[in-house]
């Protein structure tokens, strides 16, 4: 059994608050992948349809999901990136001998929002991706849709 305050990296209760973050640090990582997979699935769908009825007035549509996945996606990467900095915090108080009762369980991100979004924003798994795809969604309007 612990003693009262003494949580060392072979307990229990150290092992299932480190597993707990980790699932949560992985849904966010999930869930980031997954705004790609929708944004790029949902653009494609809106292209081809602008292509299909021969609309190519419409092919800017598809920039509004781009814009709204790429919130989500960073949003959840600065999430991710937040959850990342409560995971090492209670490493380092963990390695220093001083993990509580209350440190326990209590999954919380650590750090300020705007701090993470701005990290998040300068990521490279945001912008290649984002960008790219806003080429692409020009480069269909003029190249493919509405050739002159």
């Amino acid at each position: 059994m612990e003693q009262e305050g003494k949580f060392k990296e072979n307990s229990e209760a150290v092992r299932a608050h480190l597993e707990i973050s980790q699932s949560v640090i992985q849904r966010m990582a999930a869930n980031s992948a997954a705004s790609k997979a929708w944004c790029v699935s949902l653009v494609s769908a809106i292209l081809v349809l602008v292509a299909d009825k021969g609309k190519p007035q419409f092919t800017y549509i598809a920039i509004i999901p781009t814009i709204l996945f790429f919130a989500l996606d960073v949003h959840y990467l600065a999430l991710e990136k937040m959850f990342r900095n409560s995971y090492n915090n209670f490493i380092h108080k963990l390695h220093k001998g001083k993990i509580t009762a209350e440190d326990l369980f209590a999954i919380k991100p650590a750090g300020h929002m705007p701090d993470a979004v701005n990290e998040a924003v300068k990521s490279f798994s945001i912008w290649p991706f984002y960008l790219t795809l806003l080429v692409m969604i020009w480069i269909t309007k003029k190249v493919v849709i509405a050739p002159n």
